[in-house]
């Protein structure tokens, strides 16, 4: 019989309730056939009475005998399909292992024999199964390289694992070479370490879970990223295509002035040739008039008209008359002026919407008093710090400051984005930025990237500087009144801000953070007072920031 004709026949004999081949086929008044002991379970537990199938209901429970040609057709569909699955899976395939004794076509083994060392086919695993000797062999489920299941020192099976040496050895090993040694039987050992096993198991899974998590994580960051690039890419374009569009209107109104310029020379000239040439040709006309009279014979037309041509000709005086060049000096220099402003008002507009981008990573930074250098006073909320003219008694501590009167802020930062701004109206020197954990704290401090400062300062009351290493100084005019540091901790940036005109001060770019980042701050030597103003953490106010981008 054909696998197809089978799996047709199958389909004929399953109960549709246990859906499996009949057992004990029985029919139901209605025509329809069940296993005997599924339709009688489920009239047990069901009434009324009625067929699964059609949902027929009888009246009272019928009375069911096995139907016998059923049971006969499916005792041979039993039989076929268990002689075409043997002979389908008699011979061994690839991956199977193949029974050592056939000869031929090797069948596929059912068992193998750890004392005879040989895997069995049905046929030669016959005589284990029946005669008595070789009935106490020990089988086990079909297995290739059946030697390296023995010891190779006593010709046995590996049939114990030794605790005390972490190693599978047989019966003759743990009485010889594994004396006094604690052993378990392989299955109670096995056990143990599926357990383990299934630990790692669900460790690993925890594992691949928490990196899909975070491949997640950074598929959802180059989202974000790709948006915010796409976002400046726009404004770039906008920004510098109204650059290119002013710059181009300024160029042709610079062309068009200079050629009005031009223009306006030519018509003048133009009108004074014109002038010329008509007095030149009224000249000409006189001169002709005079040659001809001079030539007369007729002495009364002669003296007739002598005295009207006599008389001065109708001329300008052109002794004075000049075409002067329009001067051209400043007009380019007036363009570009004009330009610049321009893109002045630009970069401001540009600035002030960068100045909100930033203020809304802002953070709540407090004062660390236990950094503060012993001359430096702390107001009670941690927001303003000076320094006063005595030092305090403090208990020592390797984190404060000294000789240098600096004070971190409380909140470290390690990721991210973050904000902070501090007013420094009346001050002459201060310092401002952040400072990585490690900085050194005792002794001569040098305020450089190098050693873990990104900061600016102002000294004698005008003079600020980027401390670079070596530092770069600043044109700040005028001077700001309040100044907001940015820092981009993955980017690597450090920016300083005029809050009041939205100006960027300095960039610090390219940074390389590995450790925690801390807000810096020193308000400088009182200096008899002209120098007490304090710096002031203010609140930062977010009403008009941006809110489209999360921190």
């Amino acid at each position: 019989m054909s696998s197809g004709s089978n799996l047709r026949s199958e389909d004929q004999f399953l109960c549709s309730i246990c859906l499996d081949v009949f057992t004990d086929p029985v029919s139901t008044p209605c025509g329809h056939n069940f296993c005997q002991t599924c339709i009688t379970q489920n009239w047990e537990v069901n009434f009324p009475y009625k067929c699964p199938l059609c949902k027929e209901i009888f009246t009272s429970r019928p009375q069911l005998g096995v139907n016998t040609f059923i049971k006969e057709m499916v005792a041979q569909f039993r039989h076929e399909a268990q002689q075409e699955a043997g002979s389908s899976s008699s011979a061994a395939k690839p991956g199977e292992v193949p029974c050592d004794v056939c000869t031929g076509t090797k069948l596929k083994a059912l068992k193998s024999c750890l004392v005879c060392q040989v895997s069995y086919c049905q046929t030669h695993l016959e005589p284990h199964l029946t005669t008595p000797g070789l009935k106490k062999h020990q089988l086990m489920e079909p297995v290739e390289n059946l030697e390296d299941r023995m010891c190779l020192q006593h010709d046995k099976p590996l049939e114990l694992f030794c605790k005390t040496d972490q190693t599978c050895v047989c019966s003759l090993c743990s009485v010889l070479d594994h004396k006094n040694h604690k052993f378990v039987p392989l299955r109670e050992e096995s056990e143990g370490k599926k357990a383990e096993l299934k630990k790692t198991e669900a460790e690993v899974q925890k594992m691949i879970q928490s990196r899909r998590v975070k491949i997640q994580e950074i598929k959802e960051s180059v989202k974000i990223s790709k948006d915010a690039a796409d976002r400046e890419k726009a404004e770039g374009v906008q920004f510098f295509t109204a650059l290119k569009e002013a710059a181009e209107r300024g160029l042709e109104e610079l062309i068009k002035e200079i050629q009005d310029k031009q223009k306006t020379a030519e018509k003048q000239a133009e009108d004074f040739i014109k002038d010329l040439e008509q007095e030149i040709s009224e000249l000409m006309k006189r001169s002709s008039e005079v040659k001809q009279l001079s030539q007369s014979e007729d002495h009364l037309h002669l003296l007739q008209s002598f005295s009207s041509l006599k008389a001065a000709p109708p001329t300008k005086n052109w002794t004075e008359v000049r075409v002067h060049p329009p001067s051209y000096e400043g007009t380019v220099v007036r363009a570009a002026a004009q330009m610049l402003e321009k893109m002045k008002e630009k970069m401001r507009k540009l600035l002030e919407a960068e100045l909100k981008r930033v203020q809304q990573y802002a953070v709540d930074v407090t004062l660390d008093p236990d950094t503060a250098h012993p001359w430096l006073i702390l107001s009670d909320d941690g927001k303003q710090v000076n320094c006063g003219n005595k030092r305090k008694k403090l208990p020592e501590n390797p984190k404060r400051f000294y000789p240098c009167v600096n004070v971190l802020g409380q909140q470290s930062f390690s990721l991210g984005r973050f904000y902070f701004e501090v007013q420094i109206k009346g001050k002459t020197e201060w310092d401002l930025g952040v400072a990585r954990e490690s900085i050194n704290r005792k002794g001569d401090i040098t305020l450089s990237p190098q050693d873990g400062f990104w900061t600016v300062w102002l000294r004698n009351r005008n003079e600020y500087s980027a401390c670079a290493g070596p530092s770069v100084r600043l044109h700040v005019q005028p001077g700001p009144e309040k100044v907001g540091v940015f820092v981009d901790y993955e980017e690597g940036l450090v920016s300083f801000y005029d809050v009041d005109a939205a100006a960027l001060i300095y960039s610090f770019t390219g940074c390389c953070f590995t450790e925690e980042l801390y807000p810096c701050f020193s308000p400088g030597l009182n200096d008899g007072g002209k120098n007490s103003a304090p710096l002031i953490i203010c609140p930062v106010n977010k009403a008009d920031c941006c809110t489209d981008e999360t921190p």
